[in-house]
């Protein structure tokens, strides 16, 4: 079989109702992906100059992480106007020229929506300062009176996650709650204002062309909390598995989704919604995916895995029977601008005999190269994605993996912009915050922000940045781009039914599932060549080379159907 290297057209925006079912998405952090007007910061120009290369790659849709207009007291998640364009990122005018070059080369648009909590400089947490103490504006948000004789003290020891308390106080004997920064007031999902402003918003995007939506904290939105607040020790303490949790995962979240399902619903085809819900279990996160709700749901639990055979094999029969149940289709992911970039974890050398894990993230242990096997962290980060892309459902791919880029470990404090850095709040990454996975991309082997833009770049880009840019990837036929270009034309052909086979291989470090139409996905997670057999001939695809029918380790091959 030959294998071509042109991406394969994803069709045109009047695409079946059921295209997110298969999709690839491939996610777009704004401020780092490319800078039209040389700022520093990417913008939304800087997405349409780079539609052909998003096409060229072959995805089917860019998810748009917030673009809104932001203090950047957290990334652009805290949100001052959920219904227009930052101006440091350009213009709904911008937008709408975005919504067009990507709709015509066959691109879906899905954007970010914060719903738990808005900026504090959002127009209506502006409305609730004023208003005072008992006011309908300050009902739109979590306030309470504080203890103490005057309100001096906050309502309950909670702790923000981003570090410090996650009650301030506002002058006047009362607090609001943040579970976030500071600068990121919860809103009070009880209250009916708050349900209309993000109808509102649904419509509004809806109504531009974008074609779905992300949900962030998806979980979150609804609220118990009684008059007297438990202790912070009382609240972690507290069962997050039943939907009764005062601030997690509360049964009462869905209603909010299947009003929002009747919005999606009003349009042809019907905008699509994904949630990022961090719960208990497997059977809590499929509540989000039901067809009156949102729909799909992010499974992370290959994220959290190790690159090793029995865990993926577990993690993928248990998420495909999900699915079957929900008659949803599965996520896979395993990067994206909250973790470390799976390159690095992938890379990351034993420490005291075993690989050091906290949460759901990996320890960096200092800069990259004092620490994790380079090498061996790419092979395995691209023979993993190679996995993800032969198994039935949607993969969610992170601006930059398709580079292999890894983890900058080494931001100096001063250009750091993550607040859980400057909160202390993350141990996960040895207190480095989510700053390393989120430096703008090399475009180029040169210049000043190495293709990024005409100027600099707003977080600065270590010198190895030269050998990942797309220029110097583009040129060489065995780069990661050049292998996820391959994979994603390819991969057109091999999603037909969401269903696999797992096909015995008599190596526990090997997995190989066929897909109903005979294409076969083979991983080799060990360290010793597996052998293909007979099938070596009809090789199309691995990530390294393959001599005498033997599969490498740390390697995954694709294998075409028998004629």
């Amino acid at each position: 079989m030959t294998l071509t290297t042109d991406a394969v057209p994803v069709g045109d925006s009047a695409i079946d109702a059921d295209w997110w079912r298969q999709a690839v998405v491939y996610q777009v952090y704004p401020r780092s992906f490319s800078d039209a007007n040389g700022d520093g910061l990417g913008d939304i120009r800087g997405v349409v100059q780079k539609a052909d290369y998003l096409a060229g790659l072959g995805v089917d849709a860019v998810w748009l992480s917030p673009f809104y207009p932001s203090e950047l007291a957290d990334g652009g998640y805290d949100v001052a106007d959920y219904r227009d364009v930052d101006p440091r990122l350009g213009t709904l005018a911008d937008f709408d020229e975005m919504i067009a070059a990507l709709h015509s080369r066959g691109i879906k648009v899905i954007v970010d929506i914060v719903p738990n909590h808005s900026s504090n400089r959002h127009v209506l947490f502006q409305a609730a300062l004023a208003a005072g103490k008992g006011s309908p504006e300050r009902d739109r948000y979590i306030f309470r009176d504080g203890l103490g004789e005057h309100g001096e003290l906050p309502p309950a020891d909670w702790q923000s996650c981003f570090g410090g308390p996650a009650w301030e106080p506002v002058g006047d004997g009362q607090w609001y709650f943040h579970f976030f920064a500071t600068e990121q007031p919860d809103f009070n999902w009880d209250n009916p204002d708050v349900h209309a402003e993000f109808l509102q918003t649904l419509r509004f995007w809806s109504d531009r062309g974008v074609d779905g939506f992300r949900i962030d904290v998806a979980h979150g939105l609804s609220k118990d909390l009684p008059a007297a607040l438990p202790s912070q020790a009382e609240l972690d303490a507290m069962d997050a598995t039943g939907g009764r949790h005062p601030l997690w995962d509360r049964d009462a979240v869905h209603e909010i989704y299947r009003e929002w399902r009747q919005v999606f619903d009003e349009y042809d085809p019907p905008r699509i919604a994904v949630a990022e819900a961090w719960v208990a279990t497997a059977e809590r996160r499929a509540k989000y995916a039901t067809p009156d709700g949102l729909g799909q749901a992010f499974n992370f639990d290959l994220l959290e895995a190790d690159f090793d055979a029995a865990q993926f094999q577990r993690i993928v029969a248990d998420n495909l029977a999900q699915s079957e149940v929900t008659g949803s289709s599965s996520t896979w992911v395993l990067s994206n601008h909250d973790v470390v970039r799976h390159a690095t974890r992938y890379g990351l050398a034993p420490l005291n005999g075993s690989r050091v894990k906290q949460g759901s993230h990996w320890i960096l242990a200092g800069a990259p190269a004092a620490q994790i096997d380079l090498e061996q962290g790419s092979r395995r980060a691209l023979a993993a994605t190679l996995f993800l892309l032969g198994l039935p459902g949607s993969t969610y791919l992170y601006q930059g993996e398709e580079l292999g880029l890894h983890e900058v470990g080494d931001i100096a404090p001063e250009d750091r912009q993550d607040p859980a850095f400057f909160r202390g709040a993350d141990p996960d990454r040895d207190g480095l915050g989510r700053d390393g996975c989120r430096v703008p991309l090399p475009w180029t082997s040169s210049g000043a922000s190495f293709g990024f833009g005409a100027g600099g770049a707003h977080i600065p880009q270590p010198g190895w940045f030269a050998q990942y840019a797309v220029e110097a990837e583009e040129a060489d036929p065995s780069s990661s781009l050049n292998v996820y270009r391959r994979a994603l034309a390819l991969r057109h052909e091999l999603q037909t039914v969401e269903e696999l086979e797992w096909i015995r291989t008599g190596c526990a470090d090997v997995l190989r599932f066929a897909r109903p139409n005979g294409w076969q996905v083979v991983t080799n997670f060990g360290t010793e060549p597996f052998d293909l057999g007979e099938d070596a001939g009809r090789l199309v695809l691995s990530t390294q080379p393959v001599s005498g029918g033997a599969l490498p380790g740390e390697a995954t091959a694709w294998i075409a159907p028998a004629a």
